[in-house]
């Protein structure tokens, strides 16, 4: 059976997975969302997974969604488990105000409706369920009444549920900065890992499971870099109690399930918090956020730091210790800390965390503010004023969102994560530098000083993905077949371009030309400000594929990332080129000589 929204393009397949075992799966095709985790724009899935009754034991729900989904998943649900006064348990494996909304419908719905949650989502549970989005200056302020809370059945520990039809659930908290709430299931005579968040990827699908490994690689580690690697401690260490189980299966709450690589799986996660674990620099992100708005701009943040290889520690101060947040502030190289603003007030959690900033934070390592707000912002002025006056040096103006960052904010986000994290780096190597006197090791090894004798081209790569725009001058370029015609670019993880170029995106690449290729350098290698326009005031013409292409280069090419393979500090893309021409087909390609291989 499948439900469908004309409206939203929204629809609930139901997948048969065993006797009294059904996926129901909300499928979305397209990019509703604009936080970081959903840039790839391949659509999503929502994964619930509904236990029938039977042994005299009530129907159980296992992560159900959002209320995006509320028009598709209701009437699937229905048709299964037909409301009124039977009663249904539900896991709520993560708790925000949307997915609060959805458990409302459910409580109306259901009238026995029972939920079981972990102690930090029981916590939230009660905080959100009677809170109200802010109503607009000047609209009416009367709205229907909520239904009641219903009972909470609160998961202190690892714990056992009996279940109809010969299944059993083991029931696992799994609380981490984003997602304290956090609680997973794990039926275990299939051995199916309801993993919710964990192990997800937004991609849309109508198959159960993952073809193979590699044909979601990239969702996943875009899902990992966007919301795990700045808790890659407490990831690793769930991941270490996850491999005790007799796992066959892994199906988290978004995107196919795993079924013959899961264990590779849960290798990569540990692989790609190796460089998060050995950074030589840290930066603490404390945080707080009601409706996920400050928390999107803290994943943007985040994301644009951990690009330069800098490890983030987040917290979220809601559940912090507080000996853990005295411990994470004095450690920290740096320190960014956000807050909605909630009544005209911050939160007590960040109040309390402010304070602890004050008092135990170094005054020579730079701070940074973010929050949002829907009327008013006076919890970033208090940030900001409070750390001002306590002799706080910034690393970046105060950052105020109105509600959620857009696409376009979310990319300015990053790259002042990026700038950020340079500039922590530089101090550094200053301090290198003084502490060697001068010296540099790596520049005078007859390896590196032979490797800068490899020349590339010198180029322009140039981007356009719907309203967002990248350039790049660019020398690691190689033609690397013949049939299809194919190319590879080495591309630094800390580039702001990189976000653009994952499989699927195009680009266009500008030769430059000998003798002329001087202002288009000066062009784009000047520092941007976070956001602003690489091309202003360049004359632009456009390829077939509506790429920017530069009239003054050499020839062009327009190309589309096909894979993406990791290259310690770069990626290196492989595109397939559609299109290309030359500007002047007398001219000669200019070339980077270089000294050295340790830089460009």
């Amino acid at each position: 059976m499948t439900v469908t929204s004309s409206a939203t393009e929204r629809r609930t397949l139901r997948l048969p997975i065993d006797d009294g075992l059904i996926s129901l799966r909300g499928i979305s095709p397209q990019r509703h969302r604009f936080e970081l985790e959903y840039a790839l724009e391949r659509g999503s899935t929502a994964n619930s997974f509904l236990f029938e009754a039977g042994d005299h034991q009530p129907a159980v729900l296992v992560h159900p969604p959002g209320s995006v989904y509320k028009e598709v998943f209701l009437p699937a649900l229905a048709d299964l488990l037909p409301s009124g006064q039977q009663a249904l348990l539900v896991v709520v494996g993560h708790v925000n105000p949307n997915r609060v909304a959805l458990l409302r419908d459910l409580a109306e719905l259901y009238p026995s409706l029972e939920l079981i949650a972990s102690n930090a989502g029981a916590k939230l549970l009660q905080e959100l369920w009677t809170q109200r989005k802010p109503v607009p200056p000047g609209q009416d302020t009367n709205q229907p009444p909520l239904p009641a809370l219903p009972p909470l059945r609160v998961i202190r520990q690892e714990q056992a549920l009996a279940l109809g039809h010969n299944h059993s659930l083991v029931l696992l908290p799994a609380p981490t900065p984003r997602w304290p709430g956090g609680l997973l299931a794990f039926e275990e005579r299939l051995g199916l890992l309801m993993s919710d968040k964990f192990f997800s990827a937004h991609l849309c699908t109508e198959d159960w499971a993952e073809s193979t490994r590699s044909s979601t690689e990239e969702e996943r580690r875009h899902f990992y870099d966007s919301l795990m690697a700045p808790m890659a401690r407490q990831v690793e260490a769930l991941v270490d109690r996850l491999e005790q189980l007799d796992i066959r299966t892994i199906a988290p709450g978004h995107g196919p399930a795993i079924e013959a690589s899961w264990r590779s799986l849960l290798s990569d996660y540990r692989r790609w918090g190796e460089g998060q674990q050995k950074a030589s620099l840290s930066v603490a992100l404390l945080f707080a956020s009601a409706y996920g708005n400050t928390a999107a701009i803290a994943d943007a943040l985040a994301q644009g730091v951990s690009r330069t290889g800098i490890r983030i520690n987040s917290l979220n101060c809601e559940f912090t210790p507080a000996d853990e947040l005295i411990s994470a502030i004095q450690q920290a190289d740096a320190v960014l800390i956000g807050s909605p603003t909630l009544g005209g007030h911050a939160p007590t959690p960040i109040v309390s965390a402010l304070g602890t900033l004050l008092a135990e934070g170094d005054r020579s390592k730079p701070v940074g503010v973010f929050g949002s707000y829907g009327w008013s912002g006076e919890a970033v002025d208090l940030l900001e004023n409070k750390l001002r006056d306590g002799g706080f040096s910034f690393g970046f103006d105060p950052i105020r969102v109105k509600f959620s960052p857009d696409a376009a904010k979310v990319k300015e986000l990053e790259e002042t994560g990026t700038r950020f994290a340079r500039q922590l780096l530089k101090a550094q190597k200053r301090s290198q530098r003084r502490s060697a006197g001068g010296l540099s090791e790596s520049r005078s090894d007859p390896a590196v000083l032979a490797l800068g004798r490899v020349i590339g081209s010198l180029c322009v790569l140039t981007t356009r993905k719907g309203e967002l725009t990248g350039a790049m001058l660019a020398s690691w370029v190689s033609q690397a077949s013949f049939s299809p015609p194919g190319l590879t670019i080495a591309v630094a993880k800390d580039r702001a371009v990189e976000a653009l170029l994952h499989k699927g995106d195009c680009f266009a690449l500008n030769v430059l030309a000998e003798g002329r290729e001087t202002g288009l350098m000066k062009q784009f290698l000047q520092p941007f400000e976070p956001g602003a326009d690489r091309f202003a005031g360049v004359e632009l013409d456009n390829s077939p594929g509506e790429q920017p292409l530069l009239p003054e280069s050499l020839a062009w090419l327009e190309a589309c990332v096909k894979q993406r393979m990791e290259c310690g500090d770069h990626w290196l893309i492989y595109a397939e080129v559609q299109h290309g021409g030359l500007f002047d087909a007398a001219g000669s390609t200019a070339v980077h000589q270089r000294r050295s291989g340790a830089n460009y």
